[in-house]
């Protein structure tokens, strides 16, 4: 008996005992179907800043693909895919990275500040939802669009400025728009025609944004490095457009850059901040803006309020002994 056990035991041991070939469950349940869902809960994160409530709102997402990354490198398209997959970075329908959109809301206390407004009505091709998100979001986030009282747009491509209209009219009827004179005008002042033939759309876009809010006089202009506000600078980042600007809100030592479209993929351009994108209006100053500012931003400790990384695109950046590392802040509850 005791040799048997044995040999057993060894046969076992040695693989040679002949096993089920598909293991079966210990249990059968009973089907229980229920459909899946599939949705998330509406895109807004708040965090504070000093005195300041800083409320991260959700728009959507759009296509990035690795093509678009290609300026200023040696690296190439395959190697920036390898660099995603590496990163777990997730891809849209056509396998391009995902950029989010997303705008910030800042309660000093005294003003409601929305920077950027999302892409609104607009329908494009690398934009994956038909219909911005940002007014359910900020539903969401507990604001109505009649309670924002500034707008301060980092510039004036679509996905940052035409969330300001909905159906033509004002989709934040009580607001003022503040914009940089450099912004304006290429964006306002350009006689069209004179504009080259791709950039005539983007130009068209911004401009019926906008337009409401001039004929209701609730359009200023300030010089890109002027405090707008108490606590609140213009940071001029150009190149990305000719006016492109970033915001820093400051409140009880703590301090928030808020920095537009300096970057928008931060599995590549933080390894690689010289990397440029196709959207550059100026993509050498663009590359020169980005590479002198992050080594600020790292050591200043900011936080920073990206409108492109992933939601809610709030976190700080650390310095590597090559590129950047970034650090995304963490859920937690207010108190």
């Amino acid at each position: 008996m005791k040799k048997t056990i044995l040999t057993s035991l060894v046969a076992a041991a040695l693989g040679l005992v002949t096993l089920p070939a598909v293991a079966q469950p210990a249990f059968t349940p009973a089907k229980n179907a229920v459909p899946q869902l599939k949705t998330q809960v509406p895109g807004y994160f708040r965090t504070m800043v000093g005195d300041f409530e800083v409320t991260a709102l959700y728009d959507g997402s759009g296509n990035l693909d690795t093509s678009l990354f290609t300026r200023f490198t040696q690296l190439s398209q395959a190697d920036l895919e390898k660099m995603l997959d590496d990163a777990f970075s997730p891809r849209t329908y056509t396998g391009a990275a995902e950029g989010a959109i997303i705008a910030f809301l800042i309660n000093t206390g005294d003003n409601l500040i929305l920077v950027d407004s999302g892409k609104g009505e607009v329908e494009a091709e690398m934009f994956l939802d038909k219909k911005g998100r940002l007014l359910d979001s900020l539903n969401a986030a507990g604001y109505k669009p009649e309670q924002i009282d500034i707008i301060l747009p980092t510039h004036l491509h679509a996905d940052h400025i035409n969330g300001v209209v909905a159906n033509g009219k004002m989709a934040f009827p009580n607001a003022t728009i503040y914009l940089p004179n450099q912004e304006k005008a290429f964006w306002l002042d350009s006689p069209i025609s004179q504009l080259p033939a791709e950039i005539q759309p983007l130009v068209q876009l911004a401009r019926s944004a906008v337009e409401p809010y001039l004929k209701a006089d609730r359009v200023k202009f300030y010089n890109a490095g002027e405090e707008v506000f108490p606590n609140v600078k213009s940071i001029p980042l150009f190149g990305h457009t000719p006016g492109h600007n970033g915001f820093e809100f400051s409140s009880k030592g703590e301090t928030l850059l808020v920095w537009g479209d300096l970057m928008h993929n931060q599995v590549i351009q933080m390894a690689h901040p010289e990397v440029a994108i196709e959207f550059d209006a100026n993509a050498e100053a663009a590359r020169q803006t980005r590479l002198a500012m992050l080594p600020k931003i790292a050591e200043r400790k900011l936080l920073v309020a990206a409108a492109h990384l992933p939601f809610p695109g709030l976190g700080h950046i650390r310095q590597e002994k090559e590129g950047y590392r970034w650090m995304p802040i963490e859920y937690r509850l207010i108190r």
